[in-house]
C-alpha cells in the first residue's frame, strides 16, 4: 500500500451558476475505515477550560460555533466539514523537505474542527489554525495503524465571500487568498509566488537550511517541496485532471458539477484500492448572507455507489445519529498506550446497510444498475427540495431538523427494498 490522500475544490463567482460558492471534497483513506458524519451544536466554556483532541489536551475558548463534520471514526478531528457561518475546510497530506516524523501533538484533522469551532470567516480560519500550529505543532500517526503515517498539511478553507489556500510544513507557513474563479488541490504545494499571509520566518528557515540562496524570487512550493517522489507525481496527475474538470464547466459550476468530478474515477480522483475514497462532501454556499448553505455528504465509501444527502444548519438540530459510530470511552485503543493493539468495530448504522448493497451492485450488473439508478433519483429529488432554501431561505426552521436524517432513513428504504 502506497498511502495517498484527497482532493479538494473550491468555486466562487463568476466560475459557478448563480450567486454561490461551491466547496467539495474526496476524503481518500484507508480501505477498511469508517468515515461517519456528525453535528456538534456550539459551546459555551469556562475560563480556564480544556479540550481534548486526538491525541493531547489544549485550552479551550470561551465560544465554539456550530458544526457538521465528516470525520475517521476513530479520532476527535474532521477530514472535512462546515460550521454555522458557511466557513468550510478540507484538509490535505503533504510531503515536503521537512520532516513529518515527530511526536504527537495536533493532527491537520484535529486543526479542520479547530479552525471550523473558533472561526467565522475564512480568512479567521487561517488565523486560528496557524496560532494553534505554533503553539501546539502538528503531529502523531495518522492512522488507526501502528505504521506511523504521518504528513504535513495543507487547507483549502472557504466562506461566502472568498477562500484560502494554507500550507504548512512543520511549523512553518503560508496562505494565499482566492478572490474569485476555481482552486483545487491534491497533495501536494500548490503556492508558488502569491503569499498574501506567512510565518515570519518562514524564508529565512528556508534560507539558513540552503533551500533558497535568499536572493531569487521566493516561491512556497519549489522551496519547501521534494524535487521529486512518485507520490508527488500521483497527486501531480490528480491535481491537472481536477484543474481539468473545473475549466469544462467554468461559469456554470454547480453542487452537480461538483458531486460528478468526485465520482470520477478515470482522473483517478475517486480512488479505488487499499486507500480509496471513503467519504465525500459538497456544499452549497449563496453569497447572499440571509440565505442558508447546504451541505451533502455521503458518510460512505465511493460516492459513484453513494447519495450525497444535505443538511442545513437551523436552531435544534439533534445528532445525525444513523451516522455516527459506536464510542468507546476510554477503553478505546486509541486513548491506551500503546496505541492501536486492535481494532474494535467502528461501523454507523448506515455504512453497515450500505456495504451490503455495495457488494450485491458489484457482483449483479442488472440489479446493481437498477439499485444505482433508485439512489440517483433518490438524489436528484433531495436536491431538487434544496432549491428552495437556497432561493428564498428558511421561514420554518423546526421543518429542517431532521433533514438529512430523515435523508439518511430515506437512503436505508431504498437499500431494505433491494
Amino acid at each position: 500500500m502506497h498511502p495517498s490522500s484527497c482532493d479538494t475544490f473550491v468555486a466562487l463567482p463568476p466560475s459557478t451558476w448563480g450567486q454561490h460558492v461551491i466547496f467539495g471534497k474526496n476524503s481518500d483513506r484507508p480501505c477498511d475505515e469508517v468515515q461517519e458524519v456528525v453535528y456538534f451544536p456550539a459551546g459555551d466554556y469556562d475560563a480556564g477550560g480544556k479540550v481534548e483532541c486526538t491525541y493531547i489536551e489544549i485550552e479551550q475558548v470561551p465560544h465554539t460555533y456550530a458544526v457538521v463534520l465528516s470525520r475517521p471514526a476513530w479520532l476527535w478531528g474532521a477530514e472535512m466539514g462546515a460550521n454555522e457561518h458557511q466557513v468550510c475546510i478540507g484538509n490535505e497530506a503533504v510531503w515536503g523537505r521537512e520532516s513529518a516524523d515527530g511526536d504527537e501533538a495536533l493532527l491537520g484533522m484535529d486543526l479542520v474542527r479547530l479552525g471550523l469551532e473558533r472561526a467565522d470567516t475564512a480568512e479567521k480560519a487561517v488565523d486560528v489554525i496557524t496560532e494553534l500550529l505554533g503553539k501546539y505543532g502538528q503531529g502523531g500517526s495518522c492512522m488507526e495503524d501502528e505504521c506511523g503515517f504521518t504528513y504535513h498539511n495543507s487547507f483549502l478553507i472557504s466562506d461566502r465571500t472568498e477562500a484560502w489556500l494554507l500550507e504548512t510544513s512543520g511549523k512553518y507557513w503560508a496562505a494565499e487568498r482566492v478572490a474569485d474563479g476555481y482552486r483545487n488541490i491534491s497533495n501536494q504545494y500548490g503556492i508558488t509566488t502569491k503569499i498574501d499571509k506567512e510565518h515570519p520566518e518562514m524564508r529565512e528557515y528556508a534560507r539558513s537550511k540552503g533551500w533558497w540562496d535568499g536572493e531569487t524570487q521566493f516561491n512556497f512550493a519549489t522551496v519547501y517541496s521534494f524535487l521529486t517522489t512518485a507520490r508527488i507525481e500521483a497527486a501531480g496527475n490528480r491535481y491537472c485532471e481536477g484543474k481539468k474538470l473545473l475549466e469544462k464547466s467554468n461559469g456554470h459550476i454547480t453542487a452537480e458539477t461538483m458531486m460528478d468530478i468526485l465520482r470520477d474515477k478515470d482522473s483517478g480522483i475517486n480512488m479505488e484500492g487499499m486507500f480509496m475514497t471513503t467519504g465525500s462532501m459538497v456544499s452549497v454556499i449563496p453569497t447572499d448572507v440571509s440565505l442558508p448553505g447546504v451541505h451533502y455528504f455521503t458518510a460512505t465509501p465511493d460516492p459513484e455507489r453513494s447519495i450525497f444527502k444535505p443538511f442545513i444548519f437551523v436552531k435544534n438540530l439533534k445528532p445525525l445519529m444513523l451516522t455516527t459510530s459506536p464510542t468507546y470511552g476510554p477503553d478505546d485503543p486509541v486513548k491506551k498506550k500503546p496505541r492501536f493493539q486492535s481494532k474494535p468495530d467502528r461501523k454507523h448504522e448506515l455504512f453497515v446497510k450500505h456495504e451490503l448493497v455495495a457488494a450485491i451492485i458489484e457482483s449483479y450488473k442488472d440489479r446493481g444498475t437498477k439499485i444505482t439508478q433508485r439512489m440517483r433519483q433518490l438524489e436528484k429529488t433531495n436536491m431538487t427540495r434544496m432549491e428552495g432554501p437556497l432561493l428564498y431561505g428558511v421561514d420554518e426552521p423546526d421543518l429542517w431538523v431532521n433533514l438529512f436524517t430523515n435523508c439518511v432513513q430515506e437512503e436505508m428504504d431504498v437499500y431494505k427494498t433491494s
